[in-house]
C-alpha cells in the first residue's frame, strides 16, 4: 500500500506522537524466505499484550503461527519481543472481543453493534472472527 512507507517513517519519527497510541511497525522474518519484513498495523493494549487483528486472506501474520520473534516500533521506541498469531475460530472471537471491549468504537470496522451498555454484540463478534485473524505481540517475555 502507498501509506506504509510513510506510516513506518511517521511511527519511527519524533512525531511518532500523532499515531503512536493505535499504530506500531511490526518486523519479521519470513519463514519461507528468510527476508525481513515490516508493516504498520493497529493495535489494542490487553493488559502486557498488544493485539492485532489482519483478515484471513492476508499472508504476513502466518509467520507468527506457533509464535515467532518480532521487533515493534511502538511509542518511539524499538522492542524485541514474541508474536503469536491465532486463526482458530474460537481464539479470534475470545481475543476480538478483549479488542473490542477495550475499544468498542473500532466495533463499526468489524460489523459489530453495541449493545445499550455500549459492548459489542458477542454474536456478531463471532462472526467477525470467520474471516480475522489475531496477532498477540507479548510486552513482556
Amino acid at each position: 500500500m502507498w501509506f506504509n512507507p510513510i506510516m513506518k517513517w511517521l511511527i519511527r519519527s519524533p512525531l511518532h506522537g500523532f499515531v503512536s497510541k493505535s499504530m506500531m511497525v511490526i518486523g519479521y522474518t519470513g519463514r519461507k524466505s528468510g527476508k525481513h519484513h515490516e508493516t504498520p498495523v493497529n493495535y489494542v493494549r490487553d493488559g502486557d499484550d498488544l493485539l492485532v487483528t489482519s483478515y484471513l486472506n492476508r499472508t504476513w501474520w502466518r509467520n507468527m503461527l506457533g509464535g515467532a520473534p518480532v521487533t515493534v516500533w511502538l511509542m518511539g521506541k524499538q522492542i524485541q519481543t514474541n508474536a503469536e498469531a491465532y486463526s482458530d475460530q474460537a481464539d479470534v472471537s475470545r481475543y476480538l472481543q478483549a479488542y473490542l471491549d477495550r475499544i468498542p468504537q473500532q466495533a463499526r470496522y468489524f460489523n459489530v453493534t453495541l449493545d445499550e451498555q455500549g459492548l459489542p454484540a458477542p454474536a456478531e463478534v463471532s462472526q467477525a472472527a470467520r474471516e480475522r485473524v489475531i496477532v498477540r505481540v507479548r510486552l513482556t517475555t
